[in-house]
């Protein structure tokens, strides 16, 4: 059984793409909605969210959790690798969403830590938009530039919009935000429009229209739930000890840290799948 873990609605992004991609496996996916967002939270409030997190993944039954949120793969997840998981969950893994998507914008391995890409695409300009914790930890920018360091990249945080895309806010306001948002990367820009740019946060992807709209025509939007879904289909073919045998239909849970209720009343987004939250013990 796989785990997908995130702060609230956004890692429904990611859960969608990787049911798509591999639905012959079992998923659970873990909403923290009683402490979301994630985004402004001290880091090591997000270290404990996301430890406890993934011990309730594993605890029932998973053997590798997925942290779909960037704001946790940024903040938590090494120290939760290294330090951790296999003291206290020999034989489970712990995987993020930072790595694929910057393996998408650089087009190299991660194993790879060294320039190999041609020079045209080297002198490109990528936008990054996430959430204030996920720009603090300059994630993004340090490791595109050790694969392609005459990449120009900017980032712009976003430090209202996941908690508003969360209370299901009316898409005017979404839209109000997203365009100061998009106006002031622009300006550190100095007028020039970006060749790429990252929605470096899961809930983005559930306003992307919006994110198009506000941005200039050409800017090419890097699909965070794709690049994922690409990684995660070539991880699990490389450790394929990750992957049961099931034992009836693929099962599909949906588990919130908040009250059920609520959740459901506020999960209006439109995925391919139904979503009916339980709250988790």
């Amino acid at each position: 059984m796989i785990g997908v873990f995130d702060s609230g609605f956004g890692g429904l992004t990611i859960f969608e793409s990787l049911a798509a991609r591999r639905p012959d496996l079992d998923y659970v996916y873990l909403g923290d909605h009683a402490n979301a967002p994630y985004g402004s939270r001290r880091p090591e409030d997000i270290l404990e969210f996301t430890r406890q997190g993934a011990a309730r993944l594993y605890d029932m039954g998973c053997r590798l959790a997925v942290v779909a949120c960037n704001t946790a793969s940024a903040v938590a997840l090494h120290t939760l690798q290294q330090r951790w998981i296999h003291h206290h969950y020999p034989g489970r893994n712990l995987v993020g969403i930072i790595v694929p998507t910057i393996e998408a914008a650089t087009q190299t391995p991660w194993t790879i830590k060294e320039p190999v890409y041609p020079q045209k695409y080297n002198r490109q300009t990528i936008a990054v938009f996430g959430t204030q914790r996920t720009v603090d930890s300059q994630a993004y920018p340090v490791e595109i530039h050790k694969r392609c360091p005459r990449v120009r990249v900017f980032q712009q945080a976003c430090p209202e919009l996941a908690g508003r895309i969360e209370d299901a806010a009316p898409r005017a306001e979404l839209l109000g935000l997203i365009h100061s948002y998009c106006g002031e990367l622009l300006r550190q820009l100095g007028g020039e429009t970006p060749d790429y740019a990252i929605l470096g946060c899961t809930h983005y992807p559930l306003v992307k229209d919006l994110f198009r709209e506000a941005l200039p025509p050409g800017v090419r939007l890097l699909c965070q739930p794709t690049a994922v879904a690409d990684s995660f289909d070539d991880y699990l073919q490389r450790h394929p000890e990750y992957v049961g045998p099931l034992s009836g239909p693929p099962l599909r849970r949906f588990l919130t840290t908040g009250d059920a209720e609520t959740v459901n009343r506020r999960s209006g987004f439109k995925l391919s799948l139904p979503v009916r939250f339980e709250t988790v013990g």
